[in-house]
């Protein structure tokens, strides 16, 4: 049995899939190519991967295969009719990162709302020091509570968020991008009426057709003076050249994401601007690899593998 885990390095230095050791002869790869993808597969058994994509093309070269395990809750990276109709399983790793993105999509809001980038730089470049007063009160410093936050895709980790923005005093209502997602205990209404009135905007939808260019420059052009919009689903569902393009048009909207639709970021992305960094939050797709997510990460995939052994189903 040959185990391929082809991109570990996605999942953190920390992760440990060596329990697979005893269940054949296992390799690991910390990233991998496309142009490295077949020759490091091509005899394998059962395939992990976080993003190395595996098409039908590749798939079809893979006489031995028997199981994909996706390291991930998105299955998009696999050809999952073509490994269904070859009856090979595809399993991924749905909800294990529900209270990561939620806390990362809170910690954006509250970072934007408090100006905090600005006032650790104010203290740390020495500027209070110069001070002759003992505070400094100039950008930001708004308060969640009794603010219009809209939930974009309600999923489980749309449905955290909801609860975590009303804990805070927020008053939540949301739009679901299925439309199937309608009997909540929050107020569910179209797309244009969430974004024109609310003051946060968080999203948590899939990447789909429908949802591909979902927020584009008529959609931003509804948002309120203030507004927070928040990309913590995928890269683009947000038009990131029309963000660019309002922000330096001096729109008075902020934007934080945490996925971009080309990853790694563009060295000419248009989110590089100086002028208009004061507008912009960005992390490198980090919300999914909090510490406990990711060991819940490692070990629904190790369980995938192991159990897909043991039963052969």
């Amino acid at each position: 049995m040959l185990i391929v885990n082809l991109d570990t390095l996605t999942l953190g230095a920390e992760a440990d899939f060596s329990v697979l050791e005893q269940f054949g002869t296992y390799k690991s790869y910390d990233l991998t190519s496309p142009e490295q993808t077949l020759d490091r597969v091509k005899d394998a058994d059962i395939i992990l991967t976080n993003k190395v994509v595996l098409d039908s093309t590749l798939l079809a070269q893979l006489p031995n295969l028997k199981l994909i395990v996706v390291t991930a809750t998105g299955t998009n990276i696999v050809d999952v009719e073509y490994a269904t109709q070859r009856g090979i399983p595809v399993k991924n790793a749905a909800g294990y990162s529900t209270l990561s993105v939620a806390q990362h999509t809170l910690t954006m809001a509250l970072t934007l709302l408090s100006q905090m980038p600005y006032y650790d730089a104010y203290a740390k470049q020495g500027e209070w020091s110069k001070s002759a007063c003992f505070t400094h009160l100039a950008k930001g410093r708004r308060d969640i509570d009794g603010l219009a936050w809209g939930i974009i895709g309600f999923g489980s980790i749309g449905q955290r968020v909801a609860t975590l923005a009303s804990s805070f005093g927020a008053q939540v209502s949301y739009t679901s991008t299925s439309g199937k997602n309608t009997n909540q205990p929050y107020p569910h209404c179209d797309l244009d009426s969430l974004l024109a009135q609310s003051d946060i905007i968080s999203i948590h939808a899939p990447l789909t057709p429908a949802t591909k260019g979902l927020i584009d420059a008529s959609k931003l052009r509804l948002l309120r003076d203030e507004a927070i919009l928040i990309n913590v689903g995928r890269g683009g569902i947000v038009d990131e050249s029309a963000v660019a393009t309002q922000l330096q048009s001096g729109a008075r909207f902020s934007y934080a994401c945490d996925v971009l639709e080309i990853e790694p970021m563009r060295k000419d992305h248009a989110f590089l601007d100086s002028a208009i960094q004061d507008r912009l939050l960005l992390t490198p797709h980090i919300a999914y690899a909090y510490r406990n997510s990711l060991k819940t990460l490692v070990q629904m995939s190790i369980d995938n593998v192991v159990n897909f052994i043991k039963s052969g189903k």
